[in-house]
């Protein structure tokens, strides 16, 4: 082979070398790219990180430093699974159980702060059954909460109407207490028998408490964040289904101005930005601060920190009454006036 014949293929042998590794770089960066881009999608749209530690907000020591009333005080829990506790890891994890008494390995912040150690004479009786809608709540109360004693103040707390919205999850055309899937215009008539249920179950309640009771009544929470896209949770669409929500927590609001003895525990707005969409930065309610996950695997029920977060907002509101206790001034209209 002559020289210029051998430097010609040379330059031929090297061109094509050079060519190769461009085309393995080629599809290493498109490799590299649909690598990341599956790690983000996973990790914006498909990732529920439930975190660590405690949640939710901080609840102030000094009204549980001391004793608010010797009287008996029957704990009273009523509604759903959220109150009955399922997607709780342990029965002494659940809101309710919180709120009496401090689990053994309860968080720092949060030791000594519950019901037992203000209220030497509590006692406790959960009514609240998984799976159950605001229709079967009006005939458990009536049912299975006899009338108490003169001497004895309710504490009653309660979560009811979720259920109510999310049964039977699209399998069933929509129905009173099984509303999903439903247009806003189908449900009014629904949503207008909830608000007069609801406040036949306050009046029953004040019945059964001829000593005086005090109810703590959460709204509904959201799982989607408050952008209603339940398809993304794994549930057929529902266009309609913010406004129903939004309805329902209405009524709930409504019942708690209307009553002096009736507190909100606004459970709606805390568990924003911890449902499917928490790791999502650029939504209206990322939370910066704790970016994680409250639910359970079903979507509808907490998770331990989900509960954490709930037994720290009733401890919230609970503990307004406080003053007015130790003072021995259980008349709940001036307490509504002064503590909300």
């Amino acid at each position: 082979m002559s020289p210029d014949a051998a430097l010609a293929l040379g330059q031929r042998s090297s061109r094509a070398t050079r060519g190769s590794i461009r085309r393995r770089l080629v599809l290493l960066a498109l490799a590299a790219g649909a690598i990341a881009g599956v790690l983000v999608y996973r990790h914006y749209w498909l990732a529920r990180p439930v975190g660590a530690g405690p949640a939710g907000p901080p609840v102030a020591r000094d009204p549980f430093a001391e004793p608010w009333t010797t009287r008996d005080v029957l704990l009273l829990g009523v509604g759903d699974s959220v109150t009955a506790g399922f997607g709780s890891s342990r029965p002494d994890r659940s809101y309710f159980a919180l709120l009496g008494h401090n689990s053994p390995d309860d968080w720092p912040d949060v030791r000594g702060i519950c019901l037992s150690a203000v209220l030497p004479n509590l006692r406790t009786e959960n009514l609240a059954v998984s799976g159950s809608t605001s229709i079967e709540h009006e005939a458990h109360l009536a049912d299975r909460l006899p009338s108490q004693s003169d001497a004895t103040l309710g504490l009653v707390v309660m979560t009811s109407g979720g259920n109510d919205l999310i049964h039977s999850y699209g399998r069933m055309p929509p129905r009173e207490g099984a509303m999903y899937g439903a247009t806003l215009e189908q449900a009014r008539p629904w949503i207008a028998n909830f608000e007069e249920r609801l406040g036949r179950m306050l009046d029953l309640v004040d019945e059964r408490f001829p000593g005086g009771c005090h109810v703590f009544l959460a709204d509904v929470y959201d799982p989607t964040d408050g952008i209603g896209d339940a398809q993304n949770a794994g549930l057929p669409p529902w266009p309609d289904g913010l406004a129903i929500h939004r309805a329902y927590n209405d009524v709930i609001r409504r019942c708690t101005e209307a009553r002096d003895n009736v507190h909100l525990v606004p459970m709606h707005r805390e568990f924003l930005g911890h449902g499917i969409h928490c790791t999502q930065f650029w939504r209206e309610h990322y939370r910066r601060d704790d970016p994680h996950y409250w639910y359970a695997d079903n979507l509808e029920d907490p998770n331990d920190r989900g509960y954490d977060a709930i037994r720290r907002l009733f401890l919230i509101e609970i503990a307004k009454l406080a003053e007015k206790l130790r003072a021995g001034d259980d008349s709940s209209q001036t307490v509504k006036q002064e503590a909300d």
